[in-house]
């Protein structure tokens, strides 16, 4: 399933976003013009400061998807168990495959009898960072903090991957699928339209079409949570008192990385949407320690993330993943704490 299927598929929801956006928007004008502008100023000026990192991230991404490479990723997952749970990782980490989810994917590995610990690794450092988040990272937060986040993923990858794999025997890592319609829904090829792998997208009318679609996609898609992300950082800005959040999460605070993990992760919504917020975060108290669990928890354990996961795994495999997500998360940031000014 790539992004402009998955675009699709949300048009209804999309379109509510954009109806109350603008609603809100009008509103604002109405109520303080000025304040509005100052607004749409900070949000324009973010745009154009990530677009030249955002950009060749957005590109490859559509690149991987028209050329083929994305659909024919699933050849990684056989073979000896810690050659397949290192591929499987190393894959969800750095390739965006089959756009912005992999669920899909991932319902189809486990129903054809793909073992949990190489689906768990990839299932747990895909969503995490690929090369539009890590440009969109770097350009928000630094590259010490895009170059942290890809680490965390493939550090939580061979993590999961490998504890899993001592439970390989258990009937519910053996047999992780529930039985249910949205399981049989979810369970076809990712990359039903597949083709050969051809690097040299524009030369079949079909993939510079699917190309052009899949930039427009994820573009859309970036357009349409960092333009409230950025205008929610000039609020937090604005209006949080400075240090606010310090004595919760700032350096000080014994427990900044486990309260942004069991806070921040669940409240999160969007990966890119969360990059501004964090700077936001970052410059009222917070500290760097904490902001990547915030980034790497909220990959992994958001509400909706899970609430996506929950109909699809059975109980045990389910609370496996949100456990190894968790640890992870807080191992993460802790190490990029110290190394990085705790």
């Amino acid at each position: 399933m790539s992004v402009s299927e998955i675009v699709q598929l949300a048009q209804p929801g999309a379109r509510r976003i954009y109806a109350f956006l603008i609603a809100a928007l009008i509103a604002l004008i109405l109520w303080r013009p000025g304040f509005a502008l100052e607004i749409a100023q900070f949000v324009v000026l973010g745009m154009v400061h990530v677009a030249p990192l955002v950009i060749p991230g957005v590109l490859l991404a559509a690149w991987i998807t028209a050329s083929g490479a994305g659909d024919h990723v699933a050849a990684v997952f056989h073979g000896r168990p810690a050659q397949t749970i290192v591929a499987a990782t190393v894959v969800g980490a750095l390739l965006p495959v089959c756009g912005v989810t992999v669920l899909p994917l991932m319902a189809g590995l486990l129903a054809a009898g793909v073992p949990l610990a190489p689906v768990m690794a990839f299932w747990l450092s895909s969503p995490i960072t690929g090369p539009a988040m890590l440009s969109a990272t770097a350009a928000t937060l630094g590259w010490e903090f895009a170059l942290g986040k890809t680490l965390a993923a493939i550090g939580l990858g061979l993590l999961g991957g490998g504890v899993t794999a001592l439970m390989a025997n258990r009937d519910w890592a053996m047999s992780p699928l529930r039985a249910n319609r949205i399981v049989g829904a979810l369970g076809g090829r990712c990359g039903e339209e597949a083709a050969d792998f051809d690097p040299r997208v524009w030369r079949e009318p079909a993939r510079r079409a699917r190309f052009v679609r899949e930039v427009w996609s994820i573009t859309r898609l970036i357009l349409l949570v960092l333009t409230p992300a950025f205008a929610a950082e000039f609020l937090l800005n604005a209006w949080l008192e400075p240090n606010a959040v310090a004595a919760y999460v700032g350096r000080d605070s014994a427990f900044a990385v486990p309260l942004a993990v069991f806070v921040g992760g669940p409240a999160y919504i969007d990966g890119y949407a969360a990059l501004p917020l964090t700077r936001a975060l970052l410059e009222a108290g917070m500290s760097s320690g904490a902001a990547m669990a915030f980034l790497v928890s909220g990959g992994v354990v958001s509400i909706w993330g899970a609430m996506a996961i929950f109909p699809v795994l059975k109980p045990k495999p389910f609370l496996l993943y949100l456990g190894l997500a968790a640890a992870g998360s807080m191992i993460s940031g802790w190490v990029f704490g110290a190394l990085y000014g705790a």
